[in-house]
């Protein structure tokens, strides 16, 4: 079992070149990658992004790679005509607030568009360099989330055990239940009919089955300690058990939802209450489970 929140982060040194790269993570249904990258290496994305999917499951992950350069060959230009229409607009607006002074080169080429740069960058040669940072950060992160699942699954299967306790009373209850649905129909029956006849006896038994089919929760029970196994075994025989354990946690509140309507005892009411109180400190930690 693996946590979706993390962090890691990778930089390379002694080089001219320094290549870092970052990644955070969190919660989210599905797997929603991020990648932020310079511009000029905005065609190494597609096998960034593949490498990213192939690790991870699921959660919003972003990766920013950063690349410093003790050298670089740039180009600078001039784009004459955008700066010639900034000094006349600048000109213009003075004009029309009564401003003497005149637009300065300084101002100008601080506007989009003036002064335009070119990188004689081929991004290949980069790539040896980020991939090496790359799979150390995702290492990285991938053991953060690995240790913090694992203190999340140690939570979460206490409270299958508080679960599994609670089913425990419940059945011992059993008998007791269905003993009262007998002994109720019966005292009905006697106070409208008084002395109980052969032929009321045999349809007390009759209402009864019908009642014990009704309100019985044996069914629910067995359902429920199913899917308790189940939910313990998707734990350790799946390494990114998270929608499973989801559904499977949809399953379980519906059996005890069921449980709860149907029994009028005091014991089984209180274990139904603690077997919520569990499966919803369950279902919050689910949320950050892969």
């Amino acid at each position: 079992m693996k946590s979706m929140t993390g962090y890691a982060y990778s930089e390379s040194s002694g080089t001219p070149m320094t290549v870092s790269v970052e990644i955070k993570s969190y919660n989210s249904r599905f797997l929603d990658l991020g990648i932020f990258l310079p511009p000029w290496l905005s065609g190494l994305e597609p096998r960034i992004r593949e490498y990213a999917a192939s690790r991870f499951g699921r959660g919003k992950i972003d990766v920013s790679i950063r690349v410093k350069e003790r050298r670089e060959d740039i180009s600078v230009s001039v784009n004459t005509a955008a700066a010639r229409s900034y000094y006349k607009a600048l000109e213009e607006l003075a004009g029309e607030l009564g401003i003497q002074e005149k637009p300065n080169l300084a101002l100008i080429i601080k506007l989009e568009g003036v002064l335009q740069t070119e990188n004689s960058r081929d991004s290949e040669k980069y790539w040896p360099l980020i991939e090496e940072r790359l799979v150390s950060a995702v290492n990285d992160l991938e053991a953060e989330r690995d240790r913090e699942g694992k203190h999340t699954q140690e939570d979460i299967l206490s409270h299958i055990t508080a679960l599994e306790d609670s089913l425990r009373i419940i059945e011992v209850k059993v008998p007791e239940l269905e003993a009262s649905i007998k002994e109720n129909l019966k005292a009905r029956f006697v106070e409208v009919l008084g002395n109980v006849t052969i032929i009321e006896e045999n349809r007390i038994l009759a209402e009864t089955a019908v009642l014990l089919m009704k309100y019985t929760i044996s069914e629910e029970l067995s359902r429920l300690s199913s899917h308790l196994k189940e939910f313990r075994l998707e734990t350790e025989r799946n390494s990114m058990p998270g929608k499973k354990l989801d559904f499977l946690c949809q399953e379980i509140n519906r059996e005890i939802n069921t449980i709860g309507s149907k029994t009028p005892i005091l014991e089984v009411s209180r274990a139904v209450v603690d077997m919520k109180n569990s499966l919803e400190n369950i279902r919050e930690q689910l949320r950050n489970v892969e």
